[in-house]
């Protein structure tokens, strides 16, 4: 079998998902360790700085064309896989049970995927796009802590917020622990212990994501 056949086949499009989404499960970690410095209440002075050397920093900038490589890579493998799966069992047949079968989540994961990929793109019209303006710009002061503190002040694109945080809970929560499993890495020693740390993961990580907008709209943060 060919790379390209090997690629646009079922197993391949399930182990590249399987990559990139390990990929950007560790890109989750340090995204929100970066934001999680607004918790730090000292008026954004650290996180502008750690946000201005990501953005200035060349190995950054250069990691960026893979992670954004991969998330198209992984949106566009993830839609695919699931129009084939929907399109192998186009009968609904009437003692059918998905529900004893699997999740609803994992079952779900097409929708919960196109859900993030519309927060994503609200994400980044509302943070990215001003910060590469000033970058390419001649490099024009910006202020990013600011600039949260002016989006979380409406309170629908708080909710808006929360409920991508939502979407990506679950869609974390499923993607976890099938990767690992499209590795071949299931035993019934290893998989609790991966399903536990794939749950703990998920819950943290989305509750700093979701912490974010709420205390910047309650003020909390000054």
């Amino acid at each position: 079998m060919t790379f390209k056949h090997f690629f646009t086949s079922s197993i391949g499009k399930k182990f590249s998902m399987a990559f990139t989404g390990l990929f950007l499960i560790l890109f989750l970690i340090v995204h929100a360790g970066i934001n999680s410095c607004i918790f730090l209440n000292d008026g954004g002075s650290t996180f502008n700085e750690v946000a201005h050397f990501m953005s200035h920093n060349w190995i950054m900038r250069f990691l960026e064309i893979g992670l954004f490589a991969g998330l198209i890579l992984h949106a566009i493998q993830g839609l695919m896989l699931w129009n084939q799966n929907n399109k192998a069992r186009p009968v609904a047949y009437q003692y059918n049970q998905p529900s004893k079968n699997s999740s609803w989540y994992s079952r779900s994961m097409g929708i919960l995927g196109t859900l993030l990929l519309l927060f994503l793109i609200m994400h980044l019209s509302h943070f990215y796009v001003g910060t590469k303006i000033a970058l390419y710009s001649g490099d024009t002061a910006h202020d990013l802590f600011e600039e949260m503190k002016q989006v979380f002040s409406n309170l629908w694109i708080v909710v808006l917020y929360l409920l991508g945080v939502i979407a990506l809970f679950w869609h974390l929560y499923h993607g976890f622990q099938s990767a690992f499993q499209t590795f071949g890495i299931h035993h019934k020693k290893y998989t609790p212990l991966i399903k536990m740390l794939g749950t703990g993961y998920a819950i943290i990580i989305c509750l700093l994501f979701a912490l974010m907008p709420i205390a910047m709209y309650l003020n909390w943060i000054q």
